[in-house]
């Protein structure tokens, strides 16, 4: 069934014009609105205690807009399985390149953080295309084996190398090309809670994936967010912020509060666009937090800023 889907209607369909995947796409929304409202309770959920300002008639108007924006990302994701190199590399910009230039000339390898804002699978299909840095992707497994195995292959056949937590290691250090940049989507529920970096985002106590911020210090990478911005349907034009070119040099929690305070505004200014109807908000807060974030801390520090002979490197 799996080899039926994918062969007989994802690839064929993805090979339509835009336009036509587009009406298909509209089709779709009709339904997410008016038949079958893909995730409703979560998304309100997520929008109301995000948005506690917000009425029942705004949090509805805006849920009707993330499944406009959701019907819109299905099948551009879904065109992107086959689409060419010239035509993905007309559809996603850069605004300035620079920043990851200037990094590259100085030899310094880069963890690429970024997002489920807008259509994130753009940036994982061209990083490679775009920036001289080999390119890798950090991604969570499918638990479906023949998906995982596809969707990977697509991902990867503009150069991207996609690998995981597990493994990412000794990816890197195989690579011979020079330089790499790391994308990791720092935006997903992360694992155990006392892994997590709480922090306060869109009204709540929140768990962030602290990965990033440990493999920039494993690694000694320049930290480096993306934004991607739409320009207009299909075509999207990518931000560069630096966090830090030197992770060593800032306090435990710098790199990621920063990544927080980024994606929020991000959110905030096109709130539509970001993946409400994930389960972001699935963990119960701790009643002993505060002994959690002081225990992540002093661990943090005892690993990476106790001295430089406890520093970890790639």
């Amino acid at each position: 069934m799996n080899r039926f889907f994918y062969y007989v209607l994802a690839i064929p369909f993805s090979r339509l014009p835009m336009g036509v995947l587009y009406f298909f796409g509209s089709i779709f929304y009709f339904f997410l609105c008016n038949i079958t409202p893909y995730r409703k309770k979560v998304i309100d959920a997520n929008l109301k205690s995000s948005f506690p300002d917000k009425s029942d008639q705004e949090i509805k108007a805006l849920r009707k807009s993330f499944y406009r924006y959701f019907s819109n990302l299905f099948v551009e994701s879904l065109k992107l399985l086959t689409i060419k190199e010239k035509n993905l590399l007309e559809r996603i910009k850069v605004n300035n390149p620079e920043v990851l230039e200037h990094l590259y000339q100085k030899n310094k390898g880069v963890v690429l953080i970024s997002s489920h804002l807008n259509n994130w699978e753009y940036l994982i299909l061209a990083q490679d295309l775009l920036f001289n840095y080999q390119a890798f992707g950090i991604g969570m497994p499918l638990t479906n084996k023949f998906w995982n195995q596809k969707l990977n292959e697509r991902r990867e056949r503009f150069g991207m190398i996609v690998t995981n937590a597990g493994n990412y290691k000794e990816k890197l250090a195989m690579n011979q090309r020079g330089p790499s940049a790391t994308l990791v989507l720092n935006d997903q529920s992360p694992g155990k809670e006392e892994n997590c970096y709480w922090t306060n985002f869109l009204n709540q106590e929140t768990a962030f994936f602290f990965g990033a911020e440990v493999m920039a210090n494993q690694l000694d990478h320049a930290v480096v967010y993306a934004e991607l911005e739409r320009v207009k349907r299909g075509y999207y034009q990518l931000e560069l912020t630096v966090i830090t070119d030197d992770p060593h040099k800032e306090e435990y929690g710098f790199i990621t509060s920063k990544y927080v305070e980024l994606l929020e505004k991000g959110i905030l200014k096109q709130p539509e666009v970001w993946l409400w109807s994930h389960k972001r908000w699935k963990k119960t807060v701790p009643t002993n937090l505060d002994a959690l974030k002081e225990n992540h801390k002093e661990r943090f520090n005892k690993r990476f800023r106790a001295g430089s002979s406890l520093r970890e490197t790639a």
